[in-house]
């Protein structure tokens, strides 16, 4: 059965987007970006092949100026990422629009986790691909969720998820974050990211509990490994492992489609949902600012928000 899946959009005071609906896929690396970056390359183009030819256009360059994506633009993204690895951060930011916000971008934050810069011990490594939600329509939830086993295979993730999502490269849903709260409140399936934020102190907990779920080491000994993960109920959740790393990984599959669980129509979270995050909720990662207050100190929204599927 197909799941309706809403448009979304939030613009700014003057009517300009800044973010949408659409799906985000994101992993959590505790490995410093010179240890990974040739697979975070790999997972790259594993991406552009997936998505329409040339549909990634610009990076903003250090001084915050956008530049195009041309041949010259991918020999600077290809050096950064991968001959300049000694160097204490990397963050990559390639996008459909300089002046909008589209449903295809790719954003990674690669840490030294060594440099003095990042004393935090759970400072990671992360890395997030999205798609519009026209393109899970149109290829099917199926195809997406073999990308994104795709993305993983060769990525040592602790932690990862791929939920339908308020797509906003650099969190720049928060120049309107008040409407993004709002659609965060009647959705609940829906998720809001703030990749740089969270990386910088996850560790190897998880986020959520997420349509697809990959739980890698050390997360998935101290849920209880395969075995646990066997007795969520419903005959719509699959496991799949992955070929190992260093450590055991597993894709969590809790249904066919994502949902986006319109709380103004009365819509519930399904069981498999809430017996995954009430599986996870010990080992969930704890944020340190509350984003939808401009990044305020009311952390206790925060909290409410992450736990909302927990009992």
């Amino acid at each position: 059965m197909k799941a309706h899946l809403p448009g979304l959009r939030v613009r700014t005071a003057d009517g300009r987007p800044v973010a949408r609906d659409g799906i985000v896929i994101c992993f959590f690396l505790h490995r410093s970006h010179g240890e990974i970056a040739p697979e975070i390359w790999r997972a790259l183009q594993t991406y552009l092949r997936a998505i329409p030819p040339q549909v990634l256009r610009w990076y903003p360059d250090p001084n915050g100026d956008w530049q195009p994506l041309d041949d010259k633009g991918w020999e600077h993204i290809r050096e950064k990422m991968l001959e300049r690895r000694g160097r204490p951060a990397c963050g990559v930011d390639l996008e459909e629009h300089c002046d909008d916000t589209g449903g295809y971008n790719f954003e990674y934050e690669g840490l030294r986790l060594d440099a003095p810069l990042f004393r935090d011990k759970d400072a990671t490594c992360a890395v997030a691909f999205t798609l519009p939600t026209e393109y899970l329509v149109e290829h099917g939830p199926s195809h997406v969720r073999a990308l994104t086993l795709e993305l993983a295979r060769e990525l040592p993730f602790s932690f990862g998820y791929a939920s339908f999502a308020l797509v906003a490269p650099r969190g720049q849903w928060f120049a309107n974050y008040r409407a993004a709260r709002e659609l965060r409140d009647r959705y609940s399936g829906l998720d809001v990211y703030r990749l740089g934020e969270t990386s910088r102190h996850i560790g190897t907990r998880a986020r959520g509990a997420y349509w697809l779920t990959f739980i890698g080491p050390p997360l998935l000994g101290q849920v209880g490994g395969l075995e646990v993960l066997r007795r969520l109920p419903s005959s719509d959740v699959s496991l799949e492992a992955l070929p190992p790393l260093e450590g055991e990984r597993v894709l969590v599959t809790l249904d066919e489609w994502p949902e986006a669980i319109d709380m103004e129509q009365h819509e519930r979270p399904s069981p498999q949902l809430l017996s995954l995050a009430q599986l996870l909720e010990p080992f969930l990662h704890e944020e340190r600012s509350n984003w939808f207050t401009f990044l305020g100190n009311d952390t206790e929204d925060m909290h409410r928000w992450t736990r909302r599927f927990c009992p």
